[in-house]
């Protein structure tokens, strides 16, 4: 399923004027507070009708106000996932789940089949009798996403459904949003602006700057570049060996092999690994005598002038792979750095996940 919009929205001051198309996957819409992304997520979901504009989910038109088509928010078979869980605090877990039902009215049977393997999909087959003020924010979420599948949703909405838990809980949750996308089968709008969180779990993303549409495609792509506004890499990664002397994970990339802390990965497994900019030096000789494990060789692909032109964002080949260094721009005239030039990256620190 694909999601298309193409819509212009004035309120008060602001102004949100977006045009993109969502493949299948998760589509991260990524931006600064205040970008449009939750008025976007919004208008998708039926709570703001748009100045102007079409949207439509696999071929459904939802929104076509040339055509004066507004379909209601409980018509649209679109789940929403909130950043607090808002379930009914009275209702035991396995109640609030079957409420999704409520808006499928008809689908008999094939409602209570879902339930099963919606319950396996998100682990939580052991909190059915329980009820909310016993779960952790985690558990909350999971629960809240299940009942949002039961609606037998074409879409699922996702608006910052990790903003409201500790790093602890995000780590608990994020494999399962990760099963979600892979094998769910439902498409997922997710808003976030949280880099290393759309560097997990995005397909695809939605760069909005000032209510506007500045960038779209994959996460690989679009983190690459300096106007995500927040500049960094995505290696794609296999888990070749461990090293349980030293807790070490040895992982092949297309840029070369990297050594990250013990991963609780299998071997063989694929994980994602996200590469701040500044996290990144660069030197022109092979370094001798330093406490990084990472060090890949590449050439200068481009210099980006970062915004206020102290700055500017390094992009390397390492043998076909794109990693970005952000540099002071003294230290890119004090290295010479030019197109083409042989550099060795010098990596401070990685994220690795599970993709």
């Amino acid at each position: 399923m694909s999601l298309d919009v193409d819509v212009d929205h004035a309120r008060a001051s602001f102004r949100l004027s977006a045009r993109f198309t969502a493949a299948p996957g998760l589509t991260a819409l990524f931006g600064r507070s205040g970008s449009g992304k939750t008025t976007l997520v919004d208008i998708v979901g039926g709570l703001i009708r748009p100045d102007r504009g079409k949207v439509s989910v696999d071929g459904k038109v939802l929104v076509d106000t040339e055509g004066g088509l507004f379909v209601p928010m409980h018509r649209r078979r679109i789940g929403y996932v909130f950043q607090d869980s808002r379930l009914f605090p009275h209702l035991s877990v396995r109640r609030n789940l079957l409420y999704g039902r409520w808006f499928t009215r008809g689908n008999g049977d094939g409602a209570a089949a879902d339930l099963a393997s919606v319950v396996k999909l998100l682990g939580i087959d052991h909190l059915l009798e329980r009820r909310p003020v016993s779960l952790s924010g985690g558990e909350k979420q999971r629960v809240a996403i299940g009942r949002a599948l039961l609606a037998h949703p074409r879409l699922l909405l996702m608006d910052e459904p990790l903003a409201a838990l500790d790093e602890a809980r995000r780590q608990e949750i994020l494999p399962y949003i990760e099963r979600l996308r892979d094998e769910a089968g439902v498409p997922i709008l997710y808003v976030s602006h949280s880099v290393p969180e759309v560097a997990r779990l995005a397909t695809t993303i939605v760069i909005l700057t000032d209510g506007k549409v500045t960038a779209v495609g994959p996460v690989a792509d679009i983190l690459s570049h300096a106007d995500s506004g927040d500049g960094g890499s995505v290696l794609e990664a296999k888990v070749v060996c461990h090293d349980e002397a030293f807790h070490l994970s040895m992982l092949a990339t297309a840029a070369g092999q990297l050594q990250v802390p013990r991963l609780n990965a299998p071997v063989g497994a694929s994980v994602r690994a996200y590469i701040r900019a500044r996290d990144v030096m660069l030197s022109l000789e092979p370094p001798h005598g330093i406490s990084a494990l990472n060090v890949l060789a590449g050439r200068v692909a481009d210099i980006v002038p970062a915004a206020g032109g102290a700055q500017a964002d390094v992009r390397l080949d390492c043998n076909g792979a794109i990693l970005v260094a952000r540099l002071t721009a003294k230290s890119v005239q004090g290295l010479a750095l030019t197109p083409g030039r042989q550099v060795h990256a010098v990596i401070k620190s990685v994220s690795f996940e599970r993709s």
